[in-house]
């Protein structure tokens, strides 16, 4: 995910929970890694959102929180500056962030199946739940790019692969709970949010990747709903 600030144009799509925000931007000032002394245009959206003190004047701590952000949402050159890719991201995980413990609010995702996996494309969240009790979530996923769609609906877990690797795509897939065709749930080894996203199935981290493995089994159900945001 390429952060910048020059008029040069290109498209990128950001992933994870939204990871589907899409944005044009050009390049990034040619810096080696480290922190740029340079305030990006949202330096201080930035710090009101890291809690910095908001100056709009870069300073060696802005930089660092700022650069920690990045890293761990895949923001490429992660320079801490503080471009419109950083600025999208931070409002998305904002919108996340606002969802609480209380993901289910919405009232989408069915109270009356038991123990049921649910996945919000629009929020690029999945969180399990028992009635209308969250027994894990919210947590951040990627789901299907444009042309590769996660399909919404309620479903079921019909097949679990722990050391699965795919046949087409050639690609380790840990951890893996299958509930539509080749679609699961299953761990990824980058961020959940880099772009453009998966082939369908819904990625998440090692950690929840391993908690879902753990609190699923086959034949519980999964209900996929709303619309990832550059689908």
């Amino acid at each position: 995910m390429l952060d910048t600030h020059s008029r040069g144009a290109t498209i990128l799509a950001i992933t994870g929970l939204l990871a589907p925000l899409t944005l044009a931007f050009g390049t990034e000032p040619a810096q080696a890694a480290g922190c740029t002394p340079m305030a990006g245009p949202y330096q201080r959206q930035a710090e009101e959102f890291l809690g910095r003190p908001v100056d709009g004047q870069q300073s060696a701590a802005d930089c660092n929180a700022i650069q920690t952000f990045q890293t761990r949402h895949g923001i490429t050159p992660a320079i801490g500056y503080a471009g419109p890719v950083t600025k999208g991201v931070m409002d998305f995980v904002g919108k996340q962030r606002a969802v609480g413990k209380d993901p289910g609010r919405d009232g989408k995702c069915p109270v009356n199946r038991g123990r049921i996996a649910c996945v919000n494309l629009t929020l690029q969240l999945s969180w399990i739940q028992d009635g209308r009790t969250v027994v894990y979530g919210p947590v951040p996923v990627r789901t299907g790019r444009h042309g590769h769609e996660t399909r919404t609906g309620l479903k079921r877990i019909y097949w679990r692969h722990i050391d699965h690797v795919s046949t087409l795509y050639k690609v380790p897939m840990p951890y893996s709970q299958f509930f539509d065709g080749g679609q699961a749930f299953h761990s990824v080894d980058v961020s959940v949010w880099s772009p453009p996203g998966s082939h369908g199935c819904v990625n998440m981290t090692v950690g929840d990747a391993k908690r879902f493995w753990s609190l699923l089994k086959t034949g519980d159900a999964v209900y996929v709903y709303g619309r990832k945001p550059g689908t």
